[in-house]
Order: C-alpha cells, then structure tokens, then sequence
C-alpha cells in the first residue's frame, strides 16, 4: 500500500485511487510523538557518525582505484561499459557522503557544531556545493514546509501562473527532455537563480552574499562557501592540467553527475506526490508543513543513502535524530502518526516519470469551501 492508501502502481492508471493526507488539526502533539521515540535515538555518537563517514571514503577510495587501474587494461569495447558502471557506484557513494554533510548541516552529526560545521564544509566543498548558503536555505525550508509563500524549494506553480511552456512539454517527449535537464542541471540552476524556489523581489542565488535569501548577518558564511568552491575548482583545475579534463570527467564529473541526479530526485520524491498538500498562510502551520512529506523506497539504495530516503517524514520532525537511528525511531512514531503517515514504496524510477506527469500544478478543491487555503497536485487543465 503506497502513500494515502495508493494502490499498485502498475495497475491501469485510470484506476488508481489517491488518498489523500489529512489536513486537519492531528489528535497529538510534537511532544506526544517525541514521548514515543526511545531516548537514546536523540543521542548522538561523534565515533559512529565518523566510523560511517570513513566506510563511506573508504568505499570512495576503493572504486577509485579499481577504475584508475584496472578499468583502462580492459579492451575495447568493455572499459565504455565499465565506466558508467563506476559513475552509478561512485555517484552513489558521493552521494551517501553529501548526505552525511547534510547531518552535519542538521547538528546530527556530533556534538560540537564547530566540529560539524568543519565536516560539513569541507566534504560539500569537494562535492561542489556551497555549504553555508544550502545549510541557511535549507534549515529555513524546514521550517515552512509546505507553505506556499515561504518554504525555500520545491514550491509548485498554481494553475494561473504555470509557465506556458509547460503546456507543450506535458507529452511524453516533452517530460523526457524535462527530466533529463533536472537531474543534469537542476542542481546548479537552483542554486544559481533559484529556480523552482520560493519568489523573492529580486534576484535570488545560493552563490550571491547579497541575495534576498540571506541576511546581513549570513553574508560572510556566503562568502565563505564560495571561497570553499573556488578552491576546491582550482585543485580541480590543476588536476585536469595534470591528467587532462577527460581523465578528471571519467573519474570525477561522472560520479558528480549522478549524485546530482540522485539529489534532484531524492528530494523531488519527498515533496512531490498526489496525495500531498501544499497551504497557503491561512492554513499553514508549522505540524502541517512537516507531515507535507513522504517516505520512498530505494530498495538497497536506502542504506546507502543512510535511509534519508525512507525515514524522511521523521526528518522533518526531528532533524537532529541521527541517521542511524531514524529507522528505530520512524517505527516507534508510525502508530502515534496514524493516517498522517504517508509512504510510497513505488520503484524511484517508476515515481519520478508518474509525479512529472501527475503533479503538474497545484489547485484548491473547489468542492471544498472550508478548506481554500489548502492545495493538490494536479495535471488536469
């Protein structure tokens, strides 16, 4: 049973049955969901955060070396089939690193922030994202999720001011040329002109310490990250002189390539699905914007990606929770939750071309008065 009781997704489409999530005031409260969690998952462990960052760069390390040494002696044509094996693997790994990152970003990483914040740095740097300015943009999404003036990402267009392009790509080819821009480039075009977030009054960009998304007091945590990405693209441009830049696309654009797209569509699936709403100001509440979320499933991947991807709806309860034990606490919450639990074990890939094709905008229910302020998904025009 998929999110809001979704039956299988392989049946006929014509005769699938969205549930929708509730949207009214839940029968407890954040402190009777946290009673239900055990103490110890809120503890954090700096020996187990690290000793998971280390099995993560020791899996980096070692897919380097089999690819450097032994995937050039493979004759042709088996080293071009190889190759896109190793950027699956190694973008996946990244992407387990990036994620780490994330929980230092979360304060879930250890104890000290300067520690975390260090970590955090550092590793996002070398996966060419721009620690602070995601970390503040980020932590302010939490913060509204859902809310359709002041949540940071992923805020879908109204049936009114949905561009008109996107009436001609709502075809098959059209979504697949979507898709393949998004999990491309829709990283770096988020952070560069903060497409598909929220609206500022004038230009928005990760990159820019003057921007909109940040205050004055942020700027230089801005500045810094930038610096962190300069640097980080020098060693990066010395190595190419070095080796040369196919050498460096082979081993290190690829793998990149694909956490970007892991990323892209981890977070899309999260905040994307039929069965969830979106609120304007007069219906939005914090509880509410938390329970906007779904949980998916990776199959093996979950563990990988330290199980971001299935326990995200507590994620957004209690970001702080480590992620080794968010799935301990994910099952002690699920019977607190009830009906406001949503989860979807549709295959990834299955859900990415369903949601872009289904939840094109967003719309109230007009067979609803009481609840205006409250939108679904929708692709019909």
């Amino acid at each position: 049973m998929g999110a809001g009781g979704r039956s299988n997704p392989h049946d006929d489409e014509s005769n699938v049955v969205i549930k929708r999530a509730p949207t009214t005031k839940p029968p407890f409260t954040l402190a009777d969901i946290k009673r239900a969690i055990p103490p110890h998952c809120f503890e954090r462990s700096m020996i187990k955060s690290f000793s998971y960052l280390l099995a993560d760069l020791t899996a980096a390390s070692i897919l380097y070396l089999l690819a450097t040494v032994f995937i050039p002696r493979l004759p042709y044509p088996f080293s071009y089939v190889v190759w896109p094996l190793y950027w699956f693997l190694q973008g996946c790994v990244f992407m387990g690193i990036w994620l780490i990152a994330h929980e230092c970003g979360h304060h879930a990483f250890s104890d000290y922030a300067w520690l975390e914040d260090t970590i955090g740095f550092v590793l996002h740097s070398c996966l060419l994202t721009p620690y602070f300015s995601w970390k503040i943009s980020h932590r302010r999404h939490h913060a509204n999720t859902g809310s359709l003036d002041r949540d940071e990402v992923y805020v879908p267009k109204t049936r009114s001011t949905l561009n008109t392009a996107a009436f001609y790509l709502d075809n098959p080819i059209g979504r697949t040329l979507t898709l393949i821009v998004k999990l491309t480039l829709g990283w770096y075009i988020y952070l560069s002109i903060n497409a598909a977030g929220r609206p500022y009054d004038k230009f928005a960009s990760h990159y820019d310490p003057r921007s909109p998304i940040f205050s004055d007091g942020e700027r230089v945590l801005i500045l810094m990250s930038d610096v962190g990405l300069l640097a980080f693209s020098y060693v990066l441009y010395n190595v190419a002189m070095i080796q040369g830049f196919a050498w460096l696309f082979f081993v290190y654009g690829g793998p990149l390539m694909v956490m970007n797209a892991f990323l892209v569509t981890i977070t899309y699936l999260h905040h994307t699905h039929p069965s969830l709403p979106h609120f304007a100001d007069s219906e939005w509440n914090w509880m509410k914007g938390a329970f906007a979320t779904v949980d998916r499933d990776y199959g093996i991947l979950n563990k990988v990606f330290h199980n971001i991807t299935d326990t995200h709806v507590l994620h957004h309860l209690f970001s702080y929770i480590p992620h080794y034990h968010a799935m301990e606490a994910t099952k002690a919450i699920r019977p607190i939750l009830g009906e406001f639990y949503q989860s979807d074990d549709t295959p990834f890939f299955v859900a990415l071309w369903r949601e872009s094709k289904n939840c094109l905008f967003i719309e109230p229910d007009e067979s609803d008065e009481k609840n205006k302020g409250v939108y679904w998904y929708s692709n019909k025009y």
